[in-house]
């Protein structure tokens, strides 16, 4: 096969890797993307997409069986039933529809796509294995973008029962016992989704709490819900193994015990995929197990980038997404570099957890005098109109000058506060400027305004 010479190659077609080829494209860059499986990569393949239709169903199905068992708002329903497999198909048609579109933007902005692995022979040099041989690729510039995977514990590894969150989104049917090795987002999401579809759920954590990344206070209204749906939740236990009944633990006193499931669902954290593309033959510092970069995602090596999951937390596809925008601008000959005030993340568990910048404690252990307050859910109308009164919106500032410097939210559907939280902060708001926003009536945004007006000590509605 001839050798491809080309401006920028990219290797990993996921949500960083396919943004940065279409902004290349578009900035008129000769681009060649090399991706091994499907475009779109894990988030819209096995992640972030699937998850949500599949979370969606659940949340479809608790409706349903709500209003089956007599509701104050006066729906009557028979007694719903759940196809799973059905919702399955429904989800594929969603990831088809979405990853066809990228293939389609690739190939709009003239980006020539190569499918197969690729593997580095030297800074400027790869090959590709394909179904038509080995392809040679040139490039005067490469982005890697090769994402991760599920970690695999040595004592529960993938196979059979033991399944990763890919597994669980392709189930045919609900499990009658679920045991979620790992309280983080991915299991509680899926741990709650299949709560709601009718699984007796269990949830095993070495640590002390659910959700470490966020404080108690915005923990606390997903536990309350994990309580009313049954969902057992073990803290301080180990996973040790699977016998032929289930997972085996050990508990907080040294005891064993077998908790009995049909499916052990590991979620324990993601891995950067940085073996098997030839970094041996590179010569690129490390960060611990991630891809050192600076804040243009330039790697120790002349001409080579990489941003994602393989560069560091945290591991979000939006993260990725700015990162490939910049530097295919970088590459074009833009001036731009990694300033980002925060990047939100969500939690889609139910209600969900929203935040971004710096966690209260966050921003006084960097030094911050702080005054922070929070508008409960319980008094915004919009909230109460959706059966949606748990939770709230809370603001942190500093004491001086009143900058923003974080907004966290749990709540039902708080997830598309992010944007309107991350523009707040990336504009350097104070909290003048968002209590003075006029903000929409009914709806769940008031409550931000209203945290602004309660953080400065002159609340209108509580």
């Amino acid at each position: 096969m001839p050798i491809i010479d080309c401006k920028l190659l990219v290797i990993g077609a996921g949500p960083g890797g396919y943004v940065a080829a279409i902004r290349a494209g578009q900035l008129g860059l000769d681009t060649v993307i090399v991706e091994a499986a499907a475009h779109g990569g894990t988030c819209l393949n096995v992640g972030c997409i699937p998850s949500k239709a599949i979370i969606h169903v659940a949340d479809e199905f608790e409706k349903a069986t709500h209003f089956a068992a007599g509701s104050p708002i006066g729906v009557k329903v028979a007694k719903p039933e759940i196809d799973l497999k059905k919702s399955v198909v429904w989800k594929d048609g969603i990831v088809k529809r979405l990853t066809g579109g990228v293939s389609g933007l690739l190939k709009k902005n003239k980006v020539r796509t190569i499918s197969g692995w690729a593997t580095f022979i030297d800074g400027r040099t790869v090959e590709v294995r394909t179904e038509d041989g080995v392809q040679t690729i040139r490039a005067e510039n490469i982005i890697i973008a090769t994402g991760s995977a599920p970690v695999e514990l040595p004592f529960l590894p993938f196979g059979g029962n033991i399944i990763s969150s890919t597994e669980a989104l392709d189930l045919e049917a609900p499990p009658k016992a679920l045991a979620i090795v790992g309280a983080g987002y991915i299991g509680l999401e899926l741990g709650i989704a299949f709560a709601k579809l009718g699984s007796k759920v269990t949830v095993v954590e070495a640590l002390d709490r659910i959700l470490p990344l966020y404080d108690k206070a915005l923990t606390r209204p997903v536990a309350k819900k994990m309580k009313a749906l049954g969902i057992n939740v073990m803290l301080g236990v180990k996973a040790k193994g699977a016998g032929k009944t289930g997972l085996q633990i050990e508990t907080a006193d040294g005891k064993a015990e077998t908790i009995k499931a049909d499916k052990i669902l590991v979620t324990v954290g993601r891995s950067p995929l940085t073996e098997g593309w030839g970094r041996d033959n590179l010569v690129l510092d490390m960060d611990g197990r991630f891809l050192k970069i600076d804040e243009q995602c330039r790697t120790s090596m002349s001409g080579i980038y990489a941003i994602g999951d393989v560069t560091g937390e945290p591991m979000l596809a939006h993260r990725a997404m700015a990162q490939g925008e910049m530097v295919a601008e970088i590459i074009a000959g833009e001036n731009r570099v990694w300033d980002k005030v925060a990047i939100a993340a969500v939690c889609f568990t139910d209600p969900e957890i929203v935040s971004a910048g710096l966690l209260p404690d966050e921003a006084s252990e960097a030094g911050y005098e702080i005054i922070t307050q929070s508008f409960p859910f319980a008094a915004n109308g919009r909230a109460m109109t959706m059966e949606s009164e748990d939770g709230f919106v809370r603001i942190v500032a500093r004491a001086d000058n009143h900058l923003v410097l974080g907004i966290q939210a749990v709540g039902g559907g708080v997830s598309e506060l992010a944007a309107t939280f991350g523009l707040a902060l990336e504009m350097g708001a104070a909290l003048e400027d968002i209590a003075g926003t006029i903000h929409a009536h009914p709806t769940q945004g008031e409550a931000f305004q209203e945290a602004a007006l309660r953080t400065l000590g002159r609340a209108l509605h509580i």
